[in-house]
């Protein structure tokens, strides 16, 4: 009796839709069934489409652990079981899961993650909390689901963990301003973004420019039209294998996909010719579309080879004009008010608790100028000025005042700002243009021209020891002979600064500057010398040998050898004496006047 008790519950198979228990024999049936029901059920009914969808559950760790019921389980929950589970057949299962479901799904399943590119079920990238794409919502500030940057209150905006300018930068060529020659509407550049034709580019350019910026337009353009896809590195944190990881990625996706992929290397000249080396292959056969970023000359920093392969972009400085559109665009997004203009303000900000924001237009101008054509610097430095007067301002205690108002004056962003943003590098090209302008000032005998290149030098924080051994050498290059103390009044000036170091320095370094300006030129030492060296390096054969009577004779030997014979101590004669000082193929040459084809 025992033994026929267990039978049927040793031979039951359990349904893994409803959770029911089956014989062997009929349970093949039964899942054919339960499984149609199952689609009939999930389906929204044409009187339901305007309703929101039911929340579905997954059968998650939590539920496996209580023990399953198939007597008491409620319709509801067998329905919910039975649509989580059914949607593990299913192949497209993101219409099927919910968007919550999605993440926990994927958080469960700990499959290798590519770094520097994020991947949804259906293998495709998706963009990071800082990207945003048209038709998907990004998770804003405190958890809310947002469209765009501009749904949020100026306030929460100002107070975010993220700085101004990553929150505003833009995503179309409309809103990129300041690089009309690059991205112009009539420019290569422009044309090939318009017909997604997108070369290897070097995007070259100070800090604050746009690079970075270009670069997300580009990736943008491409996943709106969903012509290739966007991997964002930086050379500062990756690793060669992080690297080739990328383009093992890009080659699968050229295969299988017949889609390319577009890199983004910010600080591309932080990689060393080996690591550049890593992309040479394929960027050659288009397997990648390489676009660095760098601010230092790709001349000298990125690899020749890998330089030939793509089409350098120089970007400017931003100007004044540029960055009054750029701050403009700033304050229209966060809804500050600028003095003077007449601006309609929309109702629901009369009636909100809000702060009211208003800011000097001599206050803007002062960002535009002040930080140096760096649209970074500007847009944190007017985010710096503004949390300021927000976070000083003080809540009505009664209540019955309204919403507050915030002025920002001239004096807020200075400072914010304390001093003018000088762009120099001391290591990189800022470094010779700026010496090599003080130089030439120097020669031109523009005193205010080369008072003006020292003190961006000096105080750019350059070395004004580096700065006075230059004086030293101008002092005999493009001086010389011309007045004789320019070189004692360059060493001393050296000197001097060794002695006494910045800031007590600089006078001395301005007055030596400005005497050298001002001192008569002569190249005449600095010509004949380089002919000398021309000579001697265009010289055909043995060089010769020097004449016997010019040699030392130290020893009897050389005595006997001839060393020294004939020669005319010119001390001992009261007028010229006439002597041979070259060697006979050398008779006769001026090299004041020579030339090296003269030889």
């Amino acid at each position: 009796m025992a033994s026929e008790m267990s039978s049927p519950i040793l031979d039951a198979v359990q349904c893994p839709v409803c959770l029911i228990d089956f014989t062997p024999g009929t349970i093949n049936r039964h899942l054919d069934v339960c499984l149609l029901k199952s689609v009939a059920d999930s389906s929204p009914s044409t009187t339901e489409e305007s309703e929101p969808p039911l929340k579905k559950y997954r059968i998650n760790a939590t539920a496996e652990a209580e023990p399953p019921s198939t007597t008491a389980s409620s319709p509801s929950s067998v329905a919910g079981a039975a649509s989580s589970v059914f949607s593990l057949f299913q192949t497209n299962k993101s219409k099927l899961l919910a968007p919550g479901e999605r993440n926990g799904f994927l958080s469960s399943k700990q499959s290798p993650v590519n770094k520097g590119v994020k991947r949804n079920l259906l293998g495709e990238a998706e963009p990071g909390p800082a990207a945003s794409t048209e038709g998907m919502k990004s998770p804003g500030l405190n958890g809310h689901a947002l469209k765009t940057s501009t749904d949020l209150s100026p306030r929460t905006l100002l107070t975010s963990n993220k700085p101004l300018a990553e929150i505003l930068r833009p995503n179309t060529l409309e809103e990129y301003f300041g690089q009309s020659k690059v991205v112009g509407q009539q420019t290569l550049l422009r044309s090939l973004l318009d017909s997604q034709d997108i070369p290897s580019l070097i995007l070259w350019g100070p800090p604050g420019c746009g690079k970075t910026t270009l670069a997300h337009i580009i990736a943008s353009s491409s996943k709106k039209k969903g012509t290739a896809r966007f991997v964002s590195l930086s050379a500062t944190s990756t690793s060669t294998n992080e690297v080739r990881e990328v383009i093992k990625q890009a080659q699968n996706e050229l295969r299988l996909c017949k889609r390319r992929t577009i890199l983004f290397i910010d600080e591309i000249h932080r990689f060393n010719k080996s690591q550049q080396d890593t992309f040479l292959p394929h960027v050659e056969c288009g397997t990648l579309t390489l676009i660095g970023a760098t601010t230092e000359n790709p001349s000298f920093q990125v690899n020749a080879a890998l330089l030939s392969r793509c089409r350098v972009l120089v970007l400017e400085k931003l100007s004044v004009e540029a960055m009054g559109s750029i701050l403009d665009r700033a304050v229209a997004t966060l809804g500050i008010k600028v003095l003077g203009q007449d601006q309609s303000i929309p109702k629901e900000q009369h009636q909100s608790d809000e702060p009211k924001i208003f800011i000097e237009q001599k206050a803007l101008d002062t960002v535009a100028y002040l930080c140096d054509g760096d649209a970074r610097a500007g847009l944190n430095s007017l985010q710096l000025a503004v949390q300021a007067q927000l976070s000083s301002a003080r809540p009505d205690p009664s209540g019955q005042g309204g919403s507050q108002e915030i002025l920002v004056k001239e004096d807020h962003i200075k400072e914010g700002l304390q001093r003018s943003h000088i762009l120099y590098d001391r290591a990189g090209e800022e470094h010779y243009n700026c010496i090599s302008a003080l130089h030439k000032s120097m020669r031109g005998s523009d005193e205010n021209a080369a008072l003006y290149w020292l003190g961006r030098m000096l105080e750019g924080g350059e070395d004004p020891l580096y700065v006075a051994r230059r004086l030293v050498r101008f002092a005999s290059e493009d001086v010389g002979m011309a007045d004789s103390a320019a070189l004692p009044q360059a060493v001393s000036a050296f000197q001097a600064c060794h002695f006494i170091g910045m800031p007590e320095c600089e006078v001395i370094m301005a007055q030596c500057v400005i005497y050298l300006a001002r001192a008569p030129k002569s190249v005449d030492v600095y010509k004949a010398y380089a002919n000398v060296k021309a000579c001697l390096r265009n010289h055909k054969g043995p060089l010769p040998s020097v004449p016997l009577h010019l040699r030392n004779a130290p020893t009897r030997l050389m005595k006997q050898l001839g060393y020294a014979k004939g020669y005319k101590y010119n001390p001992s004669f009261s007028g010229p004496v006439e002597q041979k000082y070259l060697p006979d193929e050398l008779q006769g040459i001026n090299f004041f006047t020579w030339t090296p084809s003269d030889l």
